[in-house]
């Protein structure tokens, strides 16, 4: 068993013991780990900050099935204006939260972590706000295959014109042919949501406050579907934002 340094960001940590923590860890080169911080919660030294939620590291950490073992690790960036603000702090767990529900363990996804970058860069250096978590959200469901069809009814197949689309319950996107209740998501919101698809950039897109609602229960709709249990930076989010 050898050990490798890799990049990550610390998603959550566990104490165990006295002196332990058992840390998940969303990285570059192998996804979603859990490792095993032998005196963490002590040793300064070996490990200091760098195990706060949603910092990120250099680790150099020796990977097995079930736990690895995290040896050392070097801070690349404590993200300051994001935990001095507590919005900031709500988003930030909120998104490390949701990619640690929804990945596999063990798989990479190098699309994903950079997205979680750009989403951290981000609020470092802009105020968080409710577009920029839908625009994490949806292209965190794009990357992973969990997407709802924002072109096409899923029963049928047929384009959405302007008439727009109904949401049923599970986030699943229909035309009003196929079923004739659910709520509306008109056609401005869906060309929003397609054109966070193109860009790569936050903010980029502008939400009209009707299609940000619209996108927001559509995607929190498709959220719970995926995640399958009730996300406790959730609350704490919906708290921040009243």
């Amino acid at each position: 068993m050898h050990s490798e340094k890799i990049q990550a960001f610390v998603l959550s940590t566990i104490d165990y013991g006295d002196n332990d923590r058992i840390v998940s860890l969303f990285s570059l080169e192998h996804g979603r780990i859990k490792a095993f911080a032998r005196g963490a919660r002590k040793s300064r030294k070996r490990f200091g900050a760098a195990l706060e939620p949603f910092a990120r590291i250099e680790a150099q950490i020796r990977i097995k099935t079930g736990l690895s073992g995290l040896q050392q690790t070097d801070i690349v960036a404590i993200y300051p204006a994001i935990r001095r603000d507590l919005a900031g702090i709500a988003h930030a767990l909120y998104a490390c939260e949701l990619v640690e529900c929804l990945t596999p363990e063990g798989h990479p996804l190098p699309r994903l972590y950079r997205l979680l970058a750009a989403y951290l860069d981000h609020m470092e250096t802009e105020t968080a706000s409710e577009g920029s978590r839908r625009f994490f959200e949806l292209n965190l469901l794009n990357i992973l295959g969990y997407r709802p069809s924002l072109e096409t009814c899923s029963r049928c197949n047929t384009p959405f014109g302007e008439a727009g689309a109904l949401l049923q319950d599970g986030g699943e996107l229909t035309c009003k042919a196929c079923l004739g209740h659910g709520t509306p998501i008109a056609n401005a919101a869906l060309r929003t949501l397609k054109s966070c698809l193109a860009t790569g950039r936050f903010d980029l897109i502008a939400f009209s406050p009707e299609s940000l609602h619209q996108a927001g229960n559509l995607l929190d709709h498709a959220v719970a579907t995926h995640a399958g249990k009730r996300l406790k930076s959730l609350e704490f989010l919906r708290q921040v934002n009243i």
